[in-house]
């Protein structure tokens, strides 16, 4: 499959991956229904590890219609009803223009502007700053906006993320992330379902001893460690494909969002205002990989589904013209924490005796000036590769 490159040719690969996510989820879940009859078969006989093979394999086979059903039922499901889910988890309403003018008009002229059909705006009672795009057909398609990102964005900011969702929209995503998630959570489902029968099973029931001498003895214990194995396996490929989706979709929202409002300052200030501020915490791991930003640290990166603002905003910079302002303060969303931190502080600095360096009970504030503002491709910069790609790929949308 050709890698995509540019806007227009990631749409289609999205379209084409969307299918081969489905086909890796039924793969998948016939390997989980096969370890399964293996795990049944060693902890009902005492046969050799082939004829259990032999036998797991006829009783899969009986049982993969079953499995298509259900997972079909799953997915119909998680179709139909995907959007209350997440809508309950977060508290998402939705709103009209007479509730939310600002943001309604925000969103309409971007719709307008591209000819984009205009998806259902959504406000959740949140002080993070974040916002995210779901739904997997254009009835269902929603952009749910926190009251935090709202308070602390400015108009042009707001603009930007909301052009990221409505590319997250335009590309295939959403549809693509749900995807991924309805195969997390079947091969999850059929994992417990394993693990339970395994664990009943060694308290409940007991091996034939048939004096069939075709059986073979002895295959037990490597049939239970095949079907381990398997299941492992099927887990860790969902795993996978559910969080290592490729982290060219965030870029090229983001070059989706220049592309909607000519602004690439406004979308590298709102994610520097978002930056370490996204944490949705009455939502689930699912919603938060679909949101503007994801944050990851340490050894949990290697999952993440959202490269770092950092390289998010030097692409911008670089391949947009955009200008790097480096951290930005939001006083709606910091000065609260600061106000708190403050207080908790206050009682124990009060008490110590000041030091060399001036008083202790400085606020914890840092005496040391602060880091001026990054001007990533500032005049004396290095230039840039004209070479490079970059994360969006070659300019001009070639393919290959």
């Amino acid at each position: 499959m050709a890698e995509a490159y540019g806007l227009y040719t990631h749409i289609q690969s999205n379209r084409r991956r969307s299918i081969l996510l489905l086909i890796g989820l039924f793969f998948l879940v016939y390997l989980m229904v096969f370890a399964g009859a293996l795990a049944a078969a060693a902890m009902s006989y005492d046969a050799s590890l082939q004829w259990l093979l032999q036998r797991a394999w006829i009783d899969a086979v009986k049982a993969a219609p079953f499995a298509t059903i259900g997972t079909a039922l799953w997915i119909l499901i998680a179709y139909k009803f995907h959007q209350s889910l997440i809508d309950m988890v977060t508290g998402g309403r939705e709103v009209t223009r007479q509730e939310e003018p600002r943001l309604y008009n925000l969103l309409e002229n971007l719709c307008i502007s591209r000819g984009i059909p205009m998806p259902k705006l959504k406000i959740m009672e949140d002080t993070s700053l974040n916002a995210f795009a779901s739904g997997m057909s254009e009835k269902q398609y929603a952009v749910t906006v926190t009251t935090g990102l709202l308070n602390a964005l400015d108009d042009a900011e707001v603009e930007a993320v909301l052009g990221h969702e409505l590319t997250h929209i335009r590309n295939g995503d959403v549809r693509m992330l749900v995807i991924a998630v309805i195969i997390a959570g079947v091969i999850s489902f059929f994992a417990e379902m394993f693990f339970r029968m395994f664990f009943y099973s060694r308290s409940g029931w007991g091996r034939s001893s048939s004096g069939d001498s075709d059986r073979g003895k002895g295959g037990a214990g490597f049939a239970i460690v095949i079907a381990v194995a398997l299941i492992a396996v099927a887990w860790f490929l969902s795993v996978v494909i559910r969080f290592a989706l490729s982290r060219r979709r965030e870029f090229l929202a983001d070059a989706g969002s220049v592309e909607l409002t000519k602004n690439p300052d406004a979308m590298i200030s709102a994610l520097r205002k978002i930056e370490n501020r996204g944490e949705l915490h009455a939502a689930t791991s699912a919603v938060m990989e679909m949101c503007v930003d994801n944050p990851r640290e340490g050894f949990a990166d290697l999952f993440a589904t959202h490269p770092p603002v950092d390289k998010r905003v030097d692409a911008l910079v670089r391949f947009a013209g955009g200008h790097d302002p480096g951290p930005l303060a939001v006083p709606q969303y910091d000065g609260e924490a600061q106000e708190q931190a403050d207080e908790t502080q206050q009682g124990a600095q009060e008490a110590l005796p000041d030091g060399p360096f001036g008083p202790s009970n400085a606020g914890g504030k840092p005496f040391l000036p602060s880091r001026p503002p990054i001007e990533l491709g500032a005049p004396g910069a290095p230039p840039a590769n004209p070479s490079d790609p970059g994360p969006w790929g070659p300019h001009g949308g070639s393919t290959r």
